[in-house]
Order: structure tokens, then sequence, then C-alpha cells
């Protein structure tokens, strides 16, 4: 199969890679430019099923010490086959495969409630320690804002929160629902520098437990926020009542094509009249497609990320009106990168909370993800909402200004930061 190896990796044009056979062969390839890159297959099956499907088998072989990086890392190799993979011949031979999984897209993304639970129960709901080794002080697991190429991942993730309640226009006593609520983080923010009256919904039960507790530290404070925070463990198809604002950060990619019309719907019908929502979600600049193999086996089973050509149908046929759209492009390759190299400064106590094979995935998985965005133009969508024209202004200028705004209040009643993990 070295011929075939070789075939694969022959458009590598620039770059520094040598790869080691099965046959304890190696080849060199690029032009001996950039970071020194050596990678190893220790078996005949592993590099077989590689060069055949990689998609699927790279990021297998990687979890199963089947394929050895030994000089570089995981990350600088998915790189560098990244900015080559336009010319790449396995695309040729792998398009089969790729084909039949668009096929079967929407049985692997049939979320339906108990499926749905299962599915966040997957990746949400391992060890919340876990977490606190890679994420912010504030446990964001979505997109920051980086406002300038140096800032700090928590500031990143503040001016996210900031950007986002600015676009919303909440004002003291609104009933906010978030859709997907996380760690809760954007709903204590909104209780208590916007007033927002917060529910927060979730599948995830170590989100839940984590949103309560620090609901409960803020309902008995003296803060803003006081009794505004009412996390429940909920599906999104199964809230009642009105809502003046809905937020949904980093949930829809769990949704599924299937449910597009479903969520929208729901959306239309929970907004109040003089209603405004903002979902942020991640989106492929491509058109549509199908998750990719192994992210969809190991780290999001009946997950998606979609089009825009996707997702705004679905908002045309529920009614709601589009009122303002954001592409956030390369702020989560930033984010990942700061959460890459969180999680390798920590593997070491990650392995004691799982194992080394946990360790390699979740390495893999921060890599191809930062990839995907760095190099395949994948990136953020901030669609704003309403169900009338007149609710939101007709320039762009209130967001600075509401920003602005919440700066002054953040300065004079932020809260000590609390250390990720505590």
């Amino acid at each position: 199969m070295d011929w075939l190896l070789r075939a694969a990796l022959a458009h590598v044009g620039r770059g520094n890679l040598r790869v080691t056979s099965a046959r304890d062969i190696t080849y060199t390839f690029g032009d001996g430019s950039g970071v020194p890159i050596a990678v190893r297959f220790m078996s005949r099956s592993a590099q077989r099923a590689v060069v055949l499907d990689p998609d699927l088998k790279l990021g297998e072989a990687y979890m199963d010490g089947t394929f050895a990086v030994e000089r570089g890392t995981i990350a600088d190799f998915v790189d560098l086959v990244a900015r080559h993979q336009d010319g790449a011949a396995w695309r040729w031979w792998a398009a089969p495969a790729s084909a039949v999984r668009f096929a079967r897209r929407r049985i692997a993304q049939l979320n339906l409630r108990r499926q749905a639970r299962r599915n966040v129960a997957h990746h949400y709901d391992l060890d919340g320690r876990l977490y606190a080794l890679f994420l912010d002080a504030d446990r964001q697991y979505s997109c920051g804002y980086f406002e300038t190429p140096n800032q700090s991942l928590d500031d990143a993730q503040l001016a996210k929160k900031r950007h986002l309640a600015a676009k919303l226009l909440i004002e003291d006593g609104h009933r906010l629902l978030d859709i997907g609520c996380g760690f809760g983080g954007l709903a204590l923010y909104a209780a208590e520098f916007c007033g927002a009256k917060v529910t927060g919904i979730t599948l995830s039960q170590e989100q839940l437990a984590a949103a309560r507790g620090r609901a409960e530290e803020q309902n008995a404070g003296a803060g803003r926020g006081r009794g505004r925070l009412d996390f429940r463990a909920l599906d999104y198809r199964d809230v009642t009542g009105c809502f003046e604002r809905i937020v949904s950060v980093g949930m829809f990619e769990h949704v599924g094509v299937n449910f597009y019309d479903t969520f929208f719907a729901k959306c239309a019908k929970l907004l109040t009249e003089d209603g405004v929502m903002v979902l942020h979600a991640i989106g492929r600049p491509n058109g549509p497609s199908s998750t990719q193999a192994w992210l969809a086996k190991y780290i999001f089973p009946g997950g998606y990320i979609p089009a825009l050509s996707e997702v705004l149908p679905a908002i045309e046929r529920a009614g709601l009106l589009v009122t303002d759209v954001e592409i956030l492009r390369l702020h989560y390759a930033e984010t990942l990168t700061a959460w890459r190299d969180r999680f390798v400064a920590h593997r070491d106590e990650v392995a004691r909370l799982y194992d080394a094979r946990f360790v390699r995935m979740w390495e893999f998985y921060l890599a191809v993800a930062e990839t995907a965005f760095r190099r395949n133009n994948m990136m953020v969508f901030q669609i704003q909402l309403a169900k009338r024209q007149g609710v939101v202004p007709i320039t762009r200028d209130y967001i600075m200004h509401a920003e602005g705004r919440l700066r002054v209040l953040e300065a004079a009643r932020r809260a000590p930061l609390r250390l990720a993990g505590e």
C-alpha cells in the first residue's frame, strides 16, 4: 500500500513532512520549509485504513496509537494536510464514502427527544473538571469574540456575552429564554448587567448542576441579578410561555436538519410580537454537506454544522424576519487555539481523569476543529430575528453604544472572577 500512501500525499508542495510507512520505509513530502513534521504508521492495517478513508480512520488511528506523531504535533500534521487538500488524490477515492454519509445524514441527525438527550450526554456530561482545565473562568464552551488580536480568552468570552446582550436590546424586566444555556455564564450576565429574568434550558445534567449552583449564589446575593435566574432540564420543543428575548448560543448545531422548521416555529411561538431573538451558531461556507465522519462518531453524535442556505428558508417559513446577520471569521480559530494550548498543558491531568486514549482523542478533536475554521473557511453566524421591522434600530450604531454602556456597568459592578473549576 505504500504506492497509495505516496499518491495520497504527493500534492503536498510546501512544508516539511516525513512519513514512515508500516514497512519502515521513510518518504519525504514538501519543499522542506516550515515546521518539521514526522509521523509513522505502526501497522499495515492502520495505514491502509487511513489512506482509504482518512475522514474516519486518521482520528481512530491516532487515538489507538497506530498512527504516531514523532516530531511536531497532530495539529501541525492536520494543518499541513488541510492546506493542501484541494489537490489531494485521496479525495477522489474517498468520495463514495462521503456521498453515502451525505445520503444518510437525515438518519444520523434524527434528534428526537430521547436521542437528543443521549447525544448531549455523550459530550457535555463528561467530568466537569475536564472543561475547567481548558475553558475560560466563566466556562464559555462556544466561540469567543476577539476585539483585538492579542485579547485574552477570558476577555474575548466576556466580549462575546456583551456583544450578544447588545444585539438583544435587553431592558430591565425582560423575560429572556436561553436555549442551550451551557454552564450559565450568558444567563448570569444578562441578569446581572441587563436586568433580565432568565430561563435557561439544557439537556446536560452536568451543565445544569453547575448553572444551578451559580444561580443559587447570584440569587442569594445583593446584585441586580438576584432572583432572576431559573435553569431547567428541558428540550426546546417543550418550552411554554412568552419571552421578550430569546438567545441560543452553540446549541443549533445539535438540532439536526430534520428539525429546523420545528426549531424556528417554536421560537416564533414563544417570542412576543415586539420580541428579539439572536441565534449564534457555527456555519459552513460551501452549501449543505454532512458531518465529518470521525467527529460524528466520537465527539458530536447527531451534530451538524449548517449552511446559511439551509437555515434561512426555515426562518422564512416560520414567519420570522431577519433583521441582522453578522459573520465572525477566524474568531473560533483563535478560541480553539487557546483551548488546545490549555488542554495540552493539562494533558496529564486529563489522563488521570480518563486515559491516554481519551487525551489523544481530544487533542485530535481540537486540532481538527481549529483547522476547519482556520483553513476551511468555517465561521460563526449571528442572526438577529424579530416579528416586526420596527423593533430593532435601522442602523447598527446601537450595538456599539449598548456595548459601551455595558462596559461601564461591568467596571462598576464586576464580581470577582472565579477560577475555572471553582
